[in-house]
């Protein structure tokens, strides 16, 4: 395990710039915690608690120093589900929330156990393709949501007020924009939500603040004392499991979906390497607190993540910044944050819009296979229409599904007969569960001669589909009494093949050791070194 590091020095982090990043974190995330917990049917209070918990948990003990969980999009819309069918289930408004913890609880521990078995790892088989689409359609889906703000009461703002927000967000932009290059030594992004906060409240301009978007959504203000521990009080019967499991299940797979994609794009953005598995028991554990604190549970968020790496901060003290600062706003620093304009936030997270979205997709479109420019654009377009998990689970299982037509399509065989009438297949290329029916149409069993040898020197037998293919083509020489030498195959693979002592040709000089039991790689491993 690394050592544990607050700050992260040695890719340009700071204490300033780690407590400076986690400030202007907070910020935004006030307003998007409440929103995400009206969307999910609870009490905003809800929401920021859990944003507060998640943060604060996951910037201690996650995988990827730098960043931000909290309360999100994705899962709320499956906790609204959750929250209204809980509350005709248990016959009460409260209901709901109640199972809504027991389900965080059972997610957490089933994002702990993905961590503990260390499935974080899969998240590196994730195309970039995928990565890509992923990226564009979450820019879009993250500008969309920002035009919601410029509604009131449901309503599309018009006239002055219309202007005024439009003047604000452009302000906004313009002051991160141009600020870097007078200078760097504050986040741009604090900057300009200090000077459009000031600007509005001492030039008395009417626009929606925090606590006027709180109020319009039926809440009352963000104020509210430390969480409190509290056993989620349900009845623990197996209709109540039963009804919960499917939501638990589903919220545990979109969370670590949603943080490992973040982690991989931070990794990129920072030019460093996080662990999966460990940000799988983290997500885990923030779960797993929200359910027994009441808060309303969430995962990584690649908004206010970008917004904390743009900002300068890299260690884990921006995380902690972030998560104790909201705290601070929600216990003491109420009146404050909630007379901060609605519009500078949304300017923030229009640069993070334009940050975020791949703008190279556009340059490679003829440059990469038709096959990757369909994996994006299918990508993108469902993660704007469904959600996130299930853009990226089309996306991999697209790309899988090509990389399985295209490989299955390189098998090759060079035959030739040599002095002595034995005739001699070399094959080349993977075999595999896509490849076996080529593989079977390159061999004459009826015509050829006695003595048969198929060389694997250049190719690889890949998985059980494979070794089964092989069993039945020898068998059909054998059934024609002919003899049949199989070179060239791994130790593992003997081992697998009936009848191997009469038709393997083992050299244990030439003869490779690759491993074809994936699950059992690191004991087979150790069996070879010690034969």
């Amino acid at each position: 395990m690394k050592r544990f590091q607050f700050i992260d020095k040695s890719n340009g982090g700071s204490v300033k710039n780690d407590l400076l990043s986690g400030i202007t974190v907070a910020l935004a995330l006030v307003p998007e915690a409440v929103a995400f917990a009206f969307v999910a049917g609870v009490s905003p209070v809800v929401g920021l608690y859990g944003a507060f918990m998640m943060g604060i948990i996951t910037a201690i003990f996650g995988g990827r120093p730098g960043m931000i969980s909290g309360a999100t999009g994705a899962m709320a819309v499956v906790m609204v589900h959750l929250v209204s069918e809980g509350n005709a289930l248990g016959g009460s408004d409260t209901a709901g929330l109640q199972f809504l913890f027991v389900t965080l609880i059972l997610a957490g521990l089933i994002q702990v156990s993905a961590g503990v078995l260390r499935l974080g790892k899969f998240v590196r088989m994730i195309p970039h393709s995928v990565m890509m689409g992923f990226v564009n359609g979450l820019a879009i889906v993250i500008f969309l949501s920002q035009l919601g703000m410029f509604k009131s009461q449901g309503v599309w703002l018009s006239g002055s007020a219309l202007f005024t927000m439009i003047g604000l967000v452009a302000l906004t932009m313009g002051i991160m924009v141009g600020l870097p290059y007078l200078t760097k030594k504050v986040p741009a992004a604090l900057t300009a939500i200090v000077v459009i906060s000031l600007l509005v409240i001492f030039g008395n301009l009417e626009t929606e603040t925090v606590r006027s978007f709180v109020v319009a959504n039926g809440g009352t203000g963000i104020q509210a004392g430390f969480p409190s521990f509290n056993v989620p009080i349900i009845a623990f019967t197996m209709d109540n499991f039963l009804f919960i499991l499917p939501y638990a299940g589903i919220l545990a797979a979109i969370g670590l979906i949603e943080s490992l994609m973040t982690l991989n794009l931070i990794d990129e953005l920072t030019d460093s390497h996080g662990s999966g598995n460990r940000e799988c028991t983290a997500q885990g554990l923030g779960n797993i607190v929200n359910g027994f604190f009441g808060g309303m549970g969430g995962c990584a968020m690649i908004g206010q993540s970008i917004i904390n790496i743009k900002s300068g901060g890299r260690g884990r003290l921006s995380g902690i910044t972030a998560a104790l600062a909201l705290l601070g706003f929600i216990l003491f620093g109420a009146n404050y944050i909630e007379q901060v304009p609605i519009a500078a936030l949304v300017g923030v997270m229009f640069m993070v819009v334009f940050g975020t979205f791949a703008w190279s997709s556009f340059q490679v479109w003829n440059k990469v296979p038709k096959s990757d420019v369909i994996v994006i654009v299918l990508v993108t377009a469902l993660t704007v229409i469904f959600d996130l998990a299930i853009a990226v689970l089309a996306g991999v299982a697209v790309s899988s599904l090509v990389f399985a037509w295209e490989n299955a399509k390189r098998i090759r065989a060079r035959k030739h007969i040599d002095d002595h009438g034995v005739k001699h297949y070399e094959i080349y290329g993977p075999l595999f569960f896509g490849s076996i029916e080529l593989f079977n149409s390159k061999f004459e069993v009826q015509n050829d001669p006695d003595e048969v040898v198929i060389d694997f020197k250049d190719s690889r037998i890949v998985d059980q589909s494979a070794i089964e293919c092989v069993n039945k083509l020898t068998g059909r020489y054998l059934k024609k009494g002919k003899n049949i030498h199989l070179r060239h195959l791994s130790s593992d693979c003997v081992k697998l093949i009936e009848k191997a002592e009469k038709i393997c040709d083992v050299n244990v000089l030439e003869d490779p050791d690759y491993l074809v039991a994936i699950d059992n790689f690191r004991r087979a491993q150790t069996d070879l070194a010690k034969a």
